[in-house]
């Protein structure tokens, strides 16, 4: 038997669409799981379910607006009434706002918070009657450097970031007995929409990611496909709580 084998399994992931999520789905649907993605773009999304269809698996787009509970409800919903089932949840759907905090406003706090760490409390409150009851299930959350790092720029991301270890944190022991795992990823610096903006704006940021990530390069999204494969699997039925950062050293240097 192949631990790392989903065949027969159905992957939800939020903010699969392009980026991190859209890597991690290629990798799971390479593994052989059938692939749901919930974003907001439809037009992007659907193009990504017709790359992800050529791998050979089925997919389908749900619109969703993960800070909102009963969207993501509706979202879990719609995908149990189309695959019947739902075993592993993705929780990538991400924002962020780039300004001094002192300068961040209370709507732009909440935005924040309620789209990165309320998204994925909500979605994942979703799924979990469903995996009680089948007796296991698989929950990942995309984190961040910064959910271990500081930075003055993005205080409400780096906030939610962190608190999203936490929360990960939660779920796994509240539901360890359920055989239901829920572990984070905590991606490095990886070329995608989000840090190309990051760029243009940052003067010396690109320099000095290289300088600091001990494999000399910028990720690739589907550098994240192999550990979310690996905790999709049954490969990790006895890893629960745990952080995994995918950032070619970058958290390790000193």
């Amino acid at each position: 038997m192949n631990p790392f084998d989903l065949t027969g399994r159905v992957a939800l992931i939020t903010g699969g669409n392009g980026g991190l999520g859209l890597g991690m789905a290629r990798g799971l649907a390479r593994a052989g799981a059938d692939i749901a993605i919930a974003a907001r773009d439809a037009s992007k999304s659907k193009a990504a379910a017709q790359e992800l269809r050529a791998i050979g698996v089925r997919c389908e787009f749900y619109a969703v607006h993960v800070a909102s509970r009963e969207s993501c409800h509706a979202m879990v919903d719609a995908v149990i009434a189309e695959f019947d089932r739902c075993d592993i949840l993705v929780n990538n759907a991400g924002m962020s706002i780039r300004k001094p905090p002192e300068q961040i406003t209370e709507d732009e706090w909440r935005q924040v918070l309620d789209v990165n760490l309320g998204g994925a409390l909500f979605s994942a409150q979703a799924v979990y009657p469903h995996m009680k009851a089948a007796r296991r299930g698989k929950i990942i959350n995309i984190g961040s450097m910064y959910s271990l790092f500081g930075a003055p720029m993005v205080a409400p991301y780096a906030a939610s970031k962190g608190g999203l270890v936490q929360l990960t944190r939660s779920l796994a022991t509240a539901w360890a007995a359920d055989n239901v795992q829920v572990n984070a990823i905590l991606p490095g610096w990886h070329d995608t929409d989000l840090t190309r903006r990051a760029r243009e704006q940052v003067a010396g940021l690109h320099d000095f990611v290289l300088a600091r990530t001990p494999a000399g390069r910028w990720g690739e999204p589907d550098d994240l496909a192999g550990a979310a494969v690996f905790l999709a699997s049954a490969a990790s039925d006895f890893v629960t709580g745990a952080l995994l950062p995918v950032d070619g050293g970058y958290s390790a240097r000193g």
